[in-house]
């Protein structure tokens, strides 16, 4: 540190610790803490919450609540669709385990980097047919209700097949869709759903309008009269929920899902489909200062979170004060190397090469890295560290790991532009919204789910009324960027979604999962150090102020990259400006910087449960 800076930087901590001394205490939120004793229901949309309760009213435990406001928030497009993909972490309390879900989508037959490079690409589309990968929420969702949840099919779709009747759309969805028109309108089963008054000055339809989805609404039936009819031939509950998913994937669903997508010039085949199942997976997880944390593995950037978590356990936090310029310069820094190394390491671990997870996630690892950490200003160029000695190997890439560069101008297929294409502009694309979906019961079920893809606007295929996701467009299609996430068919992108648990000997202690695309596991790591380092409620953690680095290669559109650029709560204190540019951010304000992030915390000494969401956007809980 300059010596000129240290009696501003030490009057700049005294300003922030002063102002966060009471948020631990007894400070005010603008949103109550929801306290329940039975169950805690938590997603994006007040409604899509009313689906959660309904469910358990039914006797469903977490998990049917969860799938019932998966498809309600699917059914009111979210930022998300039913051909999008599905991740979650469900703790099961008979197995005292953390299982993870895998329900993304793979490439599909013919999606090579020739056939991008031959359209003049440099990365996949963001929008359109060739953006998509194979539907997945609908596998995981009627997975996870096969192994872990109790009620039918039936019951868990109740209230989104209503919905998809139709319901009074909200103002945020219609007001989208009129901006997205233009390109809607180039899809025709898109244009038919989406606007409903074609032709007409205002073309989508208004906040409290009855906006309906009849195809949408026949698919669900077909998937619950496969259920039913298969329960009453004699098959078994989870029998009857693989006749369910059969015909989505296999039977008379896939067929007009796959003629619809290749109608409109889409690649994915009937074989695609029938090829792609749902992973059960071993999440990842490290420890911090006596917290299990558990993450998703390298097919998500979840991990990134626990590698700054490790590196971050070398400081002492706390002593720096909450959201001092120390405090933001050090989870920046530790954030830009685990970035960096999620920048260049991570991909489908079903495909070679083999993505070196123990040497990333090793304490002996983080503790090289926060040794390189500088003290004085930022460093635009972080790059990626070499984890293969960490575990006894040797880097395969070590001449492309030596010619990675941060900087923007300096890699190969980045152009650098505001606009990502006809769609997001930058930041719009950099932040891009999904959902997320947390549940707990007093039977000990917990889940963390962070969903995603077929956002506003998206092709829908055929007369399926399912939207495909957009989620290619997170490849790249040169191994000199990421050799571990190339685009080949079959494969599965790296993914910016990050559901979250964290235990406490040996019991859940936390489930939080927030939207915002590559701003995801940083709203999460800070989310957690508010809770643990700073003894902040949930909801006052849900709220506090993040900040968020753009140093790392956003996943979306262009790929690009912006060192030093931090976004900060406009609330920041002059003092603490001043000495974040001094040391070399550039940044900007928003109002709110809080996620959204949507979580459950244990309350151990009490037997109940603490519910906390974000007042960043519309999300919503119940409790009882």
């Amino acid at each position: 540190m300059r010596t000129g800076t240290l009696g501003l930087l030490a009057a700049a901590l005294g300003v922030v610790a002063l102002a966060v001394a009471s948020p631990a205490q007894s400070a005010r939120t603008v949103k109550p803490v929801l306290h329940g004793r039975h169950w805690v229901a938590i997603t994006g949309k007040p409604l899509a919450a009313t689906a959660g309760a309904l469910v358990f009213a039914k006797g469903g435990n977490a998990v049917d609540a969860a799938c019932a406001m998966l498809a309600a928030a699917c059914t009111m497009w979210d930022t998300l669709g039913w051909g999008g993909e599905t991740q979650a972490l469900v703790y099961d309390p008979r197995a005292k385990k953390v299982i993870g879900i895998n329900a993304l989508g793979v490439a599909p037959t013919g999606a090579t980097p020739a056939f991008f490079r031959a359209k003049g690409l440099a990365y996949p589309p963001e929008y359109g047919p060739f953006a998509a990968v194979t539907p997945g929420t609908p596998g995981g969702l009627i997975t996870m209700l096969a192994e872990y949840g109790r009620l039918s099919l039936k019951d868990v779709l109740e209230p989104a097949i209503e919905m998809a009747d139709g319901y009074p759309i909200e103002a945020q969805l219609a007001n989208a869709l009129e901006r997205q028109k233009g390109m809607l309108s180039g899809w025709p089963y898109s244009k038919a759903v989406f606007l409903p008054h074609a032709g007409e000055a205002r073309e989508a339809p208004v906040a409290g309008e009855v906006f309906r989805q009849a195809d949408l609404a026949a698919t669900l039936r077909k998937l619950v009269e496969a259920e039913q009819q298969a329960l009453a031939g004699g098959k078994s509950r989870k029998e009857a929920l693989q006749a369910a998913y059969d015909r989505f994937y296999r039977g008379d669903v896939a067929e007009e899902l796959v003629r619809g997508t290749r109608e409109q010039g889409g690649l994915f085949t009937r074989e695609d489909l029938a090829r792609w199942q749902v992973k059960l997976e071993e999440p990842v997880r490290t420890t911090y200062r006596g917290f299990d944390v558990y993450k998703l593995t390298v097919w998500t950037q979840g991990p990134a979170m626990l590698q700054a978590l490790n590196v971050l356990e070398n400081a002492d936090l706390k002593a720096m004060g909450y959201n001092s310029p120390r405090y933001v310069h050090t989870i920046y820094q530790a954030m830009s190397q685990a970035f960096a190394d999620r920048d260049f390491y991570y991909g489908d671990p079903a495909f070679p090469p083999e993505e070196p997870v123990a040497g990333l996630l090793s304490k002996e690892y983080a503790r090289q890295r926060f040794a390189t950490l500088r003290a004085d200003r930022n460093d635009p160029d972080v790059r990626p560290g070499d984890p293969y000695p960490f575990q006894s190997g040797q880097n395969p890439f070590k001449s492309l790991l030596d010619a990675w560069r941060t900087v923007p101008g300096t890699r190969t297929g980045a152009p650098a532009h505001d606009r990502t294409g006809d769609g997001m502009t930058y930041d719009e694309a950099f932040r891009a919204g999904t959902t997320s979906v947390v549940a707990a019961d007093a039977e000990g079920w917990v889940v963390s789910m962070t969903p995603s893809g077929a956002w506003n606007p998206a092709v829908i295929a055929g007369r399926t009324g399912i939207g495909l996701s957009q989620r290619m467009q997170s490849f790249v299609l040169d191994e000199a960027e990421n050799p571990y996430n190339v685009v080949s068919p079959g494969k599965r992108p790296r993914v910016t979604l990050t559901p979250t648990l964290s235990m406490k000997d040996g019991r859940p202690h936390l489930a939080f999962a927030v939207q915002g695309g590559d701003t995801q596991d940083q709203n999460l790591l800070q989310f957690f150090l508010n809770v643990v380092e700073f003894g902040m409620s949930v909801q006052q953690a849900a709220e506090a102020p993040n900040v968020n680095s753009h140093q790392m290669r956003s996943s979306f559109g262009a790929h690009e990259s912006r060192p030093g650029h931090l976004t900060v709560a406009a609330s920041t204190p002059e003092a603490v400006r001043r000495e974040l540019e001094a040391m070399g951010y550039t940044l900007d304000f928003e109002p709110i910087t809080s996620g959204p992030i949507n979580a459950v915390f244990f309350d151990r000494a009490h037997g109940t449960m603490w519910g906390g969401s974000s007042h960043h956007g519309e999300d919503y809980g119940i409790a009882w």
